[in-house]
């Protein structure tokens, strides 16, 4: 029975190891394209603070043609909520957290009477809320490894339409903010109506869930000072603008989520690692053992038979009869 389970420990062992290089290497290469994702937030960086500040410059140009395109609208009867998750697993409770504030999310404004219309992003939001049994009007798949641009547009195109056509009077997005490679957070934030520039990003929407932030635009004002003119005139151009931020903040959102998503999966693989190393030594230490415990059978069946033989051999000698004949 020992060398029975010797040899089931032999397997475990070894299936652990493959399993361990598998994690090792996922590790690695998350680990070696965080690096590349965040030079490319920095890089989009420039372009949507630029895109902002032309905005606010052109919202300031004509304050009545900028009424429903900036700033937080009062009466909010329809909302579009924009769900960015992963398109893979293996990566922690990053999919997790995004799931749980969109529910949150979808539930308040189901308790507040407000018609909540879900587009995702992602394979895994998509068979999450299948599950769930939660409406989905679209979902978007293959993003989240490296966004691109052009899945900024596709989504955007789906997610401004509707807003500008007057069918929701409110666009937001939940992901996940990419901060720094030691700390990620989950934020609800208001994609349109556009949120002015000015304002800090620091206000909270939900006062128990201090990381839901309601702001993506940059921290510092981008306005500066001097006299703009405007060709076509500013309503016209602001209508155009509009869904070109959008996209910009979408893709923003695209590369935070996906740095992010790097992130929360190397931290899980050398997690992984590490537990795959401590179940070989707990594993190792028990084969050894169940070993030693059939090493010492063993030896003990051969002593005891030994001593076996030995006792019979010297009754056999103790009872011989000989007789001497004169």
């Amino acid at each position: 029975m020992a060398g029975g389970q010797e040899r089931i420990l032999r397997r475990r062992i070894k299936s652990i190891k493959s399993t361990q290089k598998i994690t090792k290497a996922m590790e690695l290469i998350a680990a070696s394209q965080i690096v590349r994702a965040q030079g490319r937030i920095a890089a989009a960086k420039p372009y949507q603070e630029g895109m902002a500040r032309i905005v606010l410059e052109t919202a300031m140009g004509d304050p009545a043609a900028a009424g429903r395109l900036l700033g937080t609208p009062e009466d909010v009867t329809k909302v579009l909520v924009l769900s960015i998750v992963a398109d893979r697993g293996l990566c922690g409770g990053y999919n997790t957290s995004v799931f749980r504030a969109t529910e949150r999310l979808l539930a308040g404004h189901a308790k507040d009477g407000v018609e909540a219309r879900l587009v995702t992003v992602g394979k895994k939001a998509q068979g999450y809320f299948r599950f769930r049994g939660q409406a989905v009007d679209q979902a978007f798949l293959g993003m989240s490894e490296r966004p691109s641009f052009t899945h900024a547009r596709e989504v955007a195109a789906f997610a401004v339409t509707p807003f500008v056509n007057g069918e929701v009077d409110q666009v937001v997005v939940i992901s996940t903010r990419f901060l720094s490679a030691g700390s990620q957070k989950v934020e609800v934030r208001q994609l349109l109506p556009l949120v002015d520039p000015r304002t800090t990003d620091e206000k909270v929407s939900h006062e128990d869930e201090p990381g839901v932030s309601r702001n993506i635009a940059p921290h510092e004002d981008p306005v500066k000072a001097g006299y703009t003119e405007f060709e076509p005139d500013a309503a016209i151009l602001l209508a155009d603008l509009a869904p070109r931020a959008a996209e910009t903040q979408i893709f923003a959102a695209l590369l935070e989520a996906s740095a992010s998503e790097l992130t929360a999966r190397q931290r899980a693989m050398a997690a992984a690692t590490e537990n795959a190393g401590e179940l070989i030594k707990k594993y190792s230490r028990i084969m050894n053992r169940a070993r030693q415990d059939t090493i010492t059978t063993e030896i003990m069946e051969i002593v005891s038979g030994a001593e076996a033989l030995r006792a019979g051999a010297e009754g056999d000698e103790g009872g011989l009869v000989i007789e001497t004949r004169v």
